[in-house]
């Protein structure tokens, strides 16, 4: 059963029936705006017909270790960390289409000692801002059974060009996850730094 999470809330990643999570993937989603349809003569003139610009959103993970430092990042330049136990599933650069536009696959298992954080962040390559984004989401799903446990809705339109998503923090032995919702400026991965560090 899927949690629809709100800014700041914590969930543990320990399932239902004990014992803790072993691969679970980020998936991010959204579309463009739909721009309104031009009509008349002047609709013709200039195409007409309505439609949207492409979007370009990246999702990225940034691996931390306790004291923050930043180890690895993974994003659509770097598609596995250098450890290869977190994958990208590579760059969609429009956002057209139903369900996840780009996931990041985590085998929390495999994931080294030194990792402390793993900052999930969505940045506007191209700099088009979220007043040009619908229905954006990230939602974590656990890889073994294909079950969706939590979901976290981007709405919040604005100038910013990037968004921490959520962290996924060592909780003991276990992990859990935050849904942080911080809107940024950025680009590219390593522009969301600071406000990674501020959600932690």
């Amino acid at each position: 059963m899927a949690v629809s999470l709100s800014k700041g809330q914590r969930i543990s990643l320990e399932k239902s029936g004990g014992g803790g999570l072993s691969k679970v993937r980020m998936g991010l989603g959204w579309d463009p705006v739909q721009a309104p349809k031009k009509s008349g003569f002047l609709g013709s003139l200039f195409g007409g017909g309505g439609g949207s610009d492409d979007i370009d959103l990246d999702a990225s993970c940034l691996l931390l270790d306790a004291q923050k430092n930043l180890l690895d990042v993974v994003w659509f330049r770097q598609l596995q960390s250098r450890d290869g136990s977190i994958k990208h599933s590579g760059d969609n650069l429009t956002g057209e289409g139903d369900g996840d536009d780009e996931v990041i696959f985590v085998d929390l298992s495999s994931l080294p000692g030194n990792v402390a954080y793993l900052a999930f962040t969505v940045c506007s390559f191209r700099g088009q801002t979220f007043n040009e984004v619908e229905g954006a989401f990230c939602r974590l799903v656990d890889d073994t059974n294909n079950s969706e446990m939590a979901k976290f809705n981007l709405s919040e339109k604005g100038a910013h060009t990037g968004v921490v998503m959520a962290i996924v923090s060592r909780d003991g032995a276990g992990w859990q996850m935050k849904a942080v919702g911080t809107p940024t400026a950025g680009a590219v991965a390593n522009d969301m730094m600071p406000a990674v560090l501020a959600a932690i």
